[in-house]
Parts: structure tokens; sequence; C-alpha cells
């Protein structure tokens, strides 16, 4: 499933071929999505011109004069944009097309159908589905005095709280193992255990290991591709994820897997306490 920094790649891809660009033609070839596409986008969209894009967690917020398209990448999906000069034949998948003035299109490609195409009007942080959201991870707002006011009196295992996007948006499972090896912290330790310390280290930890991932493009994630058509190299510097009974790469040691909250958690029994 794309995550955070798989969307940030996405949004900073887009960023520079939409801003500006005026909309003129629409259209949906299949509207069954997580929620039906609504059926006058086309008329909604068509003539409007993209003054910013953004995100918030892992949605894609398009802001327009009149409203605010907000694109979710569900499990597979992928936002692309293509210029005149090579524009591909459309594929199975390939739900919407947004084409602007100058000849380009934006594509939503999303080969299960989890993701979404919404249109909201309003403050867009009133939306129902990003109203109730925790902080940014590489906000100022998430930090590690925030992190143990919020989770210093929780018994759930630390792994399952920075997950949680009430507590923090965008911690994904591949990010949570990372940064919970790089602070020295087991994945099913119980939140109220930690010490300032370990709170002050993990947020460090969480904000560096986001950063890299965004750096390199993202993880290579089954189907995922960028705005590009690439997939993420992030995957190649995993220290835990994915490698269970696999040395671990600071001591040697075989890396460990168990299940919390139905998803895996990988961990080495002796870096991490």
């Amino acid at each position: 499933m794309p995550e955070l920094p798989e969307v940030e790649t996405t949004r900073r891809g887009i960023e520079p071929f939409i801003v500006n660009q005026q909309i003129c033609h629409v259209e949906v070839r299949q509207p069954k999505l997580r929620w039906p596409v609504r059926a006058d986008l086309a008329e909604i969209l068509e003539g409007e011109v993209i003054r910013s894009v953004h995100r918030r967690a892992k949605y894609l917020l398009i802001d327009m004069s009149a409203g605010t398209l907000i694109m979710h990448l569900g499990m597979s999906g992928s936002v692309r944009v293509f210029t005149q000069s090579c524009i591909p034949q459309v594929q199975k998948h390939d739900h919407l097309d947004i084409e602007f003035t100058n000849g380009s299109i934006l594509r939503f490609h999303d080969p299960r159908r989890f993701g979404a195409v919404l249109w909201f009007v309003g403050a867009i942080e009133q939306h129902p589905l990003l109203s109730k959201l925790g902080p940014e991870p590489l906000s100022d707002e998430f930090n590690g005095s925030y992190l143990q006011n919020t989770l210093h009196s929780q018994k759930r295992a630390i792994k399952l709280a920075i997950m949680d996007n009430k507590t923090v948006v965008g911690v994904g499972n591949i990010y949570a193992n990372e940064a919970l090896f790089r602070s020295g912290i087991l994945p099913h330790t119980s939140a109220m255990d930690l010490n300032e310390t370990q709170y002050f280290e993990l947020t460090i930890r969480i904000k560096e290991v986001l950063q890299q991932a965004i750096a390199a493009g993202g993880s290579t994630l089954r189907d995922f591709v960028n705005s590009d058509g690439k997939s993420g190299y992030f995957q190649l510097q995993h220290d835990v994820y994915g490698r269970a009974n696999e040395p671990c790469r600071h001591c040697g040691q075989l890396i460990e897997k168990i299940i919390l909250g139905q998803r895996s958690s990988f961990y080495c029994p002796i870096c991490q306490k």
C-alpha cells in the first residue's frame, strides 16, 4: 500500500506540471471506486484552474477556486502526468483522466479500486476524512513532548500507537518497523513504559526514516509506481522490515517476526530492548 513517502513523492512529481493549468476535459471511465465518483465531476471541474497541490496524511489535495479534489491511492493506485507528446494508450485500470488546455493529462490508475476521487467544497480540514487526523510527522507539532503527552497512559504496543492516524499520520507498517529499530525499542513494548528519552528519540527516528524514504522515492511495494512510473528504492535500505530470519545488519542476530494488530512486525532482539 502506498504510504506517506509514496504519496509525497507523487505530490512532488505532479505539482510542477498541473499548478496554474486549466482543466478542459474530464473523463471518468470507472466511477465505482472505494466511494463512487460523483456523476457531475466533469461538469464541476472543466474550466477550473489548479491553484496548488498539497498532501494531508495519505490524501492528495488538489485545490481549485470552487473546491478541492481529494485523491487517495488505495492499495495499489497511482497518479501520473503525461505530456502532450507522450500520452500512452488507455489501459484497463485507468479510471480517470483530467486533461488540461496545454494538452497534458493527469491519469488516475487503480487496479484494485480501493482508491478514491472525491470533491469537497469548504475548509478542507473539516472534511470527515481529515478532521480527526493527528499531526503530520514531519511538522514541528510532532515532537517528543507531544508523543509522551499523548501516549504516556496507553497500554497498547508502541508500534500500534504510532501507526494510529489519530496519534500521528502516515507512519505505516514499514516505517514504524524501521523507526523503532533505529530507536532501539521493541515494537510490542507498551507505550506507557517508554521514558522521556525514548519518546524524543522515537520522534527523531520517525522523521529521519520518512525523510530518507521520500528522498529515495518511497518503497517498492507490489505495483506502486510514482508519478514518473518508477518504483521507489527505500526497500534496499530496510534494516528489519521483511527480513525475518536474516542477520541484523548491525549485530548479526537473526531478525524476528511477530504479529501485532494483524500486521507483521520485525525486530532485532539484541539491538531493540
